[in-house]
């Protein structure tokens, strides 16, 4: 009589089948984890650049504003214009849009106010005051994220009213 003995050291096709799945389907979980962990870090850093830059050029163009002694563009009460120019220390200090950046040229050469993952747009400054009175200038513009994101850029309109010393 002979023995026969089987041998156990493989594994069955339903067994290789079984694990394939469960793989499969841990695999699609991480691929979703992941997929959201990208989505918040590109949420954070579209509304973190929006804001970030807004708040520099409000800031920026407070303390011009706030050092400038003469108004030349808007020239006039009421009047309204892409471009804000004053006399800051005796040079000029220019703000416009160049394409969908700020550019503050000033005796030092130009710069941008924004950082290259903002855009801006709907830039206005409206000269206000009393005739004969000190000049103030109103600054409205929107920031836009240039970062891509499921739920599209991040945009974020800013006002604010500054009036010269």
């Amino acid at each position: 009589m002979r023995s026969t003995k089987t041998s156990t050291r493989g594994f069955t096709l339903i067994e290789l089948l079984l694990y394939v799945g469960i793989l499969s389907l841990f695999l699609v979980v991480l691929t979703d984890m992941f997929g959201g962990a990208i989505d918040v870090q590109l949420e954070s850093q579209s509304s973190g650049a929006v804001e970030q830059d807004g708040r520099y050029i409000l800031q920026r163009v407070a303390y011009d504003v706030g050092q400038a002694r003469e108004m030349t563009v808007p020239a006039a009460i009421g009047e309204q214009t892409a471009t804000l120019q004053m006399r800051v220390n005796g040079q000029f200090t220019t703000y416009d849009l160049t394409g969908t950046d700020l550019r503050i040229t000033d005796a030092l050469g130009s710069s941008l106010a924004n950082s290259a993952l903002t855009q801006i747009s709907n830039l206005a400054f409206l000269r206000l005051g009393n005739v004969g009175g000190k000049a103030a200038i109103q600054v409205r513009f929107t920031v836009t994220s240039k970062t891509v994101r499921a739920a599209g850029p991040t945009a974020r309109n800013f006002q604010t009213t500054i009036g010269l010393r």
